[in-house]
């Protein structure tokens, strides 16, 4: 059995989260210049794509997350001033912690809004 070094097994994992985010950023960069390209043309979605060796199915899903992505673009956030006294640094919390795609993580308090974490999880999921 394999004995790793957590320092370079967490080294791993973010070169890796890394190299994953510069393929999606690329794929996304691709796929908007198809997409626009494509309604730029002129030309039914069936002919660019045959004329490119591209399936339909996959710029009819590009469009689709295009689309949604920029539909929500921003959520309204309102700051208010807590009901409780702050804690020291140290304290325990009971908030309960979210991690998202990409390393990114939310920490939700005790008397959250759920629509509000909805709407904001939703905006920073399509963004992934």
């Amino acid at each position: 059995m394999k004995v790793c070094k957590p320092h370079l097994v967490l080294l791993r994992i973010i070169e890796h989260s890394c190299e994953m985010r510069r393929g999606m950023t690329e794929a996304w960069t691709k796929w908007r210049g198809l997409v626009s390209e494509q309604s730029q043309s002129g030309q039914s979605v069936a002919a660019f794509c045959e004329e490119r060796g591209l399936r339909a199915w996959q710029l009819y899903e590009w469009k689709k997350r295009l689309r949604e992505s920029e539909a929500a673009k921003f959520v309204e956030v309102q700051l208010a001033s807590p009901a409780e006294p702050v804690r020291p640094a140290g304290a325990r919390s009971s908030a309960i912690e979210i991690r998202l795609k990409g390393g990114r993580s939310l920490v939700v308090e005790p008397g959250f809004d759920a629509g509000h974490l909805r709407a904001l999880l939703a905006v920073l999921e399509a963004g992934a």
